[in-house]
């Protein structure tokens, strides 16, 4: 193995070098808050606009009072919603990058309530990118999903080859990167697509009923309630820890020009069943919590829209933009499991 460092290691010597201001849309959320964090810990100036519709204030402050009041001058948050022209447009003055994360997550929740998933992934994202055409913002990078790839049933999934999406929130993801690709060509802003696998870690939110399933699931076992598995547990998916994520999109807001008007998988790329997942988190929640062993998880209906099996071909990620991810899911459950137990253990 080589002992060079990687891209990564030398773009954040770079930016320590030579800090830049950055604008981290959705920053009060889970991503967002994790690229506060790195950049701050970098150096660089951060504005954060989030709208606190599903993001939380406390994310943010829980990273200010962890930088120091060195890093937390260079943070400014601002409050408002990206559906609005004049708060994209106040967002955007002034930043070398942005890095969009602010969305309606959630396939059951856009196919509840379509019209808001509709709001803010595509009306929202479109005066994002208008905002950012008109600030001469350097680079786009924004939040696509795995969730484009539809009903291709090839595996492992590679970016060329998409099938037809299953729910309104896959709907609005591939409308972003339709858009995205009509900005670049016409306008010349250039735009970077994260399709983003199952990501994972510390600071997701385990409440709501259109919460992620590993905070979710962590909670009810620390909790004493039980996991449920929707399906036979034979579902499949390529969990992605935030750390990962954080590296592809700094990566992708200054690979070459060339490596634009794209979009990338960002993923480990292996493959884990929900139920061999409850087995990990049931197991790892054990080692201090002996009474978990024993622990078990119900099963219940597939969900309508739900994409059966997911793996993500990375090598086109490696070989553009250097993304090398270093936590695959157990390594990233290790490091979650603190958190959770932390917040919900009690």
């Amino acid at each position: 193995m080589s002992d060079a460092p990687s891209r990564f290691e030398r773009l954040k010597s770079e930016l320590r070098a030579a800090p830049r201001s950055w604008l981290v849309t959705g920053g009060a959320g889970f991503i967002g808050s994790h690229l506060l964090e790195e950049l701050l810990g970098l150096g660089q100036t951060v504005r954060v606009l989030d709208n606190l519709a599903t993001g939380k204030r406390a994310n943010v402050d829980a990273v200010l009072a962890a930088a120091g009041p060195d890093a937390a001058r260079r943070c400014t948050f601002v409050e408002g919603d990206i559906a609005d022209a004049a708060t994209a447009a106040r967002a955007c003055t002034g930043v070398d990058y942005v890095l969009h994360q602010a969305a309606l997550g959630s396939v059951p929740r856009s196919i509840a309530d379509p019209r808001a998933s509709h709001r803010a992934n595509v009306d929202g994202f479109l005066e994002m990118l208008i905002a950012a055409r008109d600030a001469g913002v350097k680079r786009f990078v924004y939040a696509s999903s795995s969730s484009v790839y539809g009903d291709e049933p090839n595996l492992p999934k590679v970016e060329s080859r998409v099938g037809r999406v299953l729910s309104p929130y896959a709907g609005t993801k591939a409308v972003n990167e339709l858009y995205a690709g009509f900005f670049q060509l016409t306008y010349g802003l250039e735009c970077v697509g994260l399709r983003h696998f199952n990501v994972f870690g510390p600071r997701q939110d385990p409440d709501g009923p259109y919460a992620a399933v590993m905070p979710k699931w962590v909670k009810a076992l620390l909790r004493g309630e039980p996991c449920t598995i929707n399906g036979d547990g034979e579902t499949s998916r390529d969990f992605c820890f935030v750390k990962n994520a954080v590296q592809a999109n700094l990566l992708s807001a200054v690979a070459p020009a060339a490596s634009t008007d794209t979009a990338y998988n960002v993923a480990f790329g292996e493959r884990t069943t929900l139920t061999d997942l409850f087995a990990m988190l049931r197991d790892g929640l054990a080692v201090e919590r002996p009474e978990l062993a024993s622990a078990q998880p119900v099963f219940a209906d597939f969900r309508p829209g739900d994409v059966r099996h997911s793996l993500a071909d990375i090598a086109k990620a490696r070989e553009l933009l250097g993304y090398a991810p270093t936590h695959d899911v157990k390594r990233g459950i290790g490091e979650a499991l603190a958190w959770y137990a932390a917040q919900y253990g009690g």
